[in-house]
């Protein structure tokens, strides 16, 4: 079983050359983020094939009740969610890879959206992958759900488990 953090974002929100956007190649610890570049942004976003996704309240609330969901179905430990405009951030623990946890989040997410707000499956709506990190201590694991919950701003779609608190305390 292990802890995870889990951040993915919507499809068009980070676009290479974005301020703030890190490469794959280039994603590692304690690294300096890489310089903004508009052309290299610009150039990204001609080449989307549809404009970029976002989640208003209501489909917030709709993502973060399918993890929830998924959690549940596979008895994975949900322990903080925090769903943004542009993106998601998950604490979990599972007994799968975290990008097999990640993939399926995704994949409850959308069937939500689907099913409940949005005319068809083409829509694109996440990133191809995203962030997935080991948390190896219950200190970790405490600094992982203070950031979810507390540390991204105005409070949007967020959910904490009672005992994720205490891990706090």
């Amino acid at each position: 079983m292990g802890a995870y953090l889990i951040t993915w974002a919507c499809y068009g929100a980070w676009l290479p050359g974005k301020e703030g956007a890190i490469p794959r190649t280039n994603n590692r610890f304690g690294s300096r983020l890489p310089q903004a570049n508009a052309y290299m942004e610009r150039h990204s976003r001609q080449r989307m094939p549809q404009p970029a996704y976002s989640l208003d309240d209501t489909r917030r609330q709709a993502a973060l009740n399918s993890i929830v969901q998924v959690c549940s179905y596979r008895q994975w430990r949900l322990l903080a969610a925090h769903i943004r405009t542009n993106h998601v951030h998950v604490v979990v623990t599972a007994d799968r890879s975290p990008e097999r946890v990640m993939n399926a989040m995704k994949a409850y997410a959308s069937r939500t959206l689907n099913d409940s707000l949005e005319s068809g499956a083409a829509v694109k709506r996440w990133a191809r992958h995203g962030s997935t990190r080991y948390l190896w201590t219950r200190d970790e694991i405490q600094a992982a759900v203070h950031y979810v919950v507390r540390r991204q701003g105005v409070a949007m779609a967020v959910f904490e488990q009672s005992s994720a608190a205490e891990l706090r305390q």
